[in-house]
């Protein structure tokens, strides 16, 4: 089984399974539900009932549109996906956490706002007002013994960025090669790992830091 990083703990987990965080010993609660509705972040912890970590896990497949095409029901449409759902959850969860004087959000958030990418300037923005909100309210709560921090990922192999279909095209093999450091993607249980290490009492230390989880893609 491993190091029980997460023994006793009770974690929310939005738009994943969670199974890694279990075989450390935390009861999770997966969702896979929409959170886009104003109210639907609110329910969705209320039936968690008690959370002692909230993993934000929202995802949205990447326009790529370019910058001088981009409507507003684009801009609208990927920020209601990736950045309404944030303050949602976190005043769900915030205040018992708060209260109890322990918790741990931690948001699974993208590479692609630390590295300009082309093609990708609606997704980029939106992943960086993520980063930006964890760095903000991690140092806000932090005084409270709570921890909010953020994975920003890219390359980590994921059926809704990566399916078998792409990995499988000579081209992208050949881009993995060319533009990540590591020649190969980060595996999901590399990543997963990561993040119940993040969500344990053992990262008490963190507070609104981005750690990216890339493969050096953002170093080069």
């Amino acid at each position: 089984m491993g190091h029980q990083f997460l023994q006793g703990k009770r974690v929310l987990v939005t738009h994943a399974d969670g199974d890694v965080l279990a075989r450390h010993g935390a009861t999770v609660a997966a969702n896979t539900d929409p959170l886009t509705d104003t109210e639907a972040a609110a329910a969705v912890v209320s039936a968690a009932d008690h959370i002692d970590v909230l993993v934000a896990n929202l995802a949205y497949a990447a326009p790529t549109t370019l910058a001088k095409d981009v409507a507003d029901d684009e801009w609208d449409a990927v920020f209601a996906a990736l950045v309404h759902p944030l303050p949602r959850l976190f005043r769900a969860v915030l205040p018992a956490m708060i209260d109890r004087r322990a918790g741990k959000i931690l948001v699974m958030g993208s590479a692609a706002a630390l590295r300009g990418m082309k093609r990708a300037s609606t997704y980029s923005a939106a992943r960086g007002a993520q980063l930006a909100y964890v760095q903000s309210v991690g140092t806000e709560v932090a005084p409270h013994n709570v921890q909010v921090n953020a994975i920003a990922q890219n390359f980590v192999d994921n059926p809704t960025y990566f399916p078998p279909a792409v990995q499988a095209n000579p081209a992208f093999q050949e881009r993995l090669k060319r533009e990540v450091p590591l020649g190969r993607l980060v595996s999901a249980e590399e990543d997963a790992e990561f993040a119940a290490y993040l969500c344990s009492d053992a990262a008490n230390c963190f507070v609104g830091q981005v750690f990216p989880v890339c493969g050096g893609w953002v170093a080069r």
